[in-house]
């Protein structure tokens, strides 16, 4: 009397399928998790056949059911993958894992931004949104913005469409806001951050107000003919080299960088040391203000 181990047969089946699923895959373009969410239900289906097939052929009144554990094992282990394949697609979790598999860094240009000054306008206030940001004095009747920025993204798609995608721009009496966002992120276990690198063009004879946020500046006052003042920036760099007729003073500044540095020391109350900075050239007549930042240097050109 020949056994029928009930598994075996469903085991070889279901491996053929397997394997052939895979191989065509290739060319109708399906990926793994396509294959696994798709097919598993099959085995369901398979190891039920030959079930009721045996006990179709064997035509016994009690029939004697043997069972290969080693290949059921194998066949509920796969079939185990699908379903948690299968629930994982179902809420949508299986779409994130993709696509963060599927992720790369890509660099993309800033939408350019431009604001034409009238003669209302006297200062500009800038908030920024941790940018790495370069502030540049220029002979313009307008303020200018453009640069670029970096993220990890798995289509080759821009994340910005235009320049209301990362600041927002209001004037007010004769003071001008641009307030300047976060790059779009995604929550969660899989939370990424963009970086941003990006250029500010401000008219050289109207008074600028930047509040930093745990950024890195970049400053080039040049012909500068109003005074700037900068807050709560991570760290400053000063290119003076074209300014002649310009005074930078720092407070509350951990370290300084560069030649001409005037620096006194004094401790707080609570014992802490705290530094300020002075550099002058010319008559000092306008001013770059800097306070409440980490690290402070200075570029001369001399």
């Amino acid at each position: 009397m020949r056994t029928w181990r009930v598994g075996t047969f469903s085991m070889g089946i279901l491996l053929l399928m397997l394997g052939l699923l895979l191989f065509f895959s290739r060319f109708i373009g399906m990926d793994l998790i396509q294959v696994m969410t798709a097919w598993w239900p099959v085995i369901l289906i398979v190891l039920g056949i030959e079930i009721l097939l045996y006990l179709f052929l064997a035509r016994r009144e009690i029939p004697v059911l043997k069972y290969d554990f080693l290949s059921i094992f194998f066949v509920a282990i796969i079939g185990t993958l699908g379903i948690a394949f299968a629930m994982l697609s179902s809420i949508g979790l299986m779409g994130k894992v993709e696509e963060v598999v599927a992720r790369e860094e890509r660099s993309f240009d800033l939408p350019a931004f431009s604001y034409k000054m009238n003669d209302k306008i006297h200062r500009v206030v800038v908030r920024n949104a941790s940018y790495d940001t370069t502030i540049e004095a220029a002979n313009s009747k307008e303020v200018s913005l453009f640069g670029t920025y970096r993220v990890q993204t798995s289509k080759n798609k821009e994340l910005l469409k235009s320049a209301k995608d990362y600041l927002t721009a209001n004037q007010k009496g004769d003071t001008l806001y641009i307030n300047l966002k976060q790059l779009p992120n995604e929550s969660g276990p899989f939370y990424t951050q963009g970086i941003v690198a990006a250029t500010i063009l401000i008219p050289d004879d109207v008074k600028l107000d930047l509040v930093g946020s745990n950024d890195s500046l970049t400053l080039k006052p040049r012909a500068l003919s109003n005074d700037w003042k900068i807050e709560n920036a991570s760290t400053v760099k000063v290119d003076s080299s074209e300014s002649k007729d310009l005074k930078i003073a720092a407070n509350s500044v951990e370290e300084f960088k560069g030649k001409g540095w005037q620096i006194s020391k004094k401790k707080d109350l609570d014992g802490s040391e705290e530094m300020s900075g002075i550099y002058q050239s010319g008559e000092g007549t306008y001013q770059i203000n800097i306070v409440n930042s980490y690290h402070v240097s200075l570029l001369t050109g001399k």
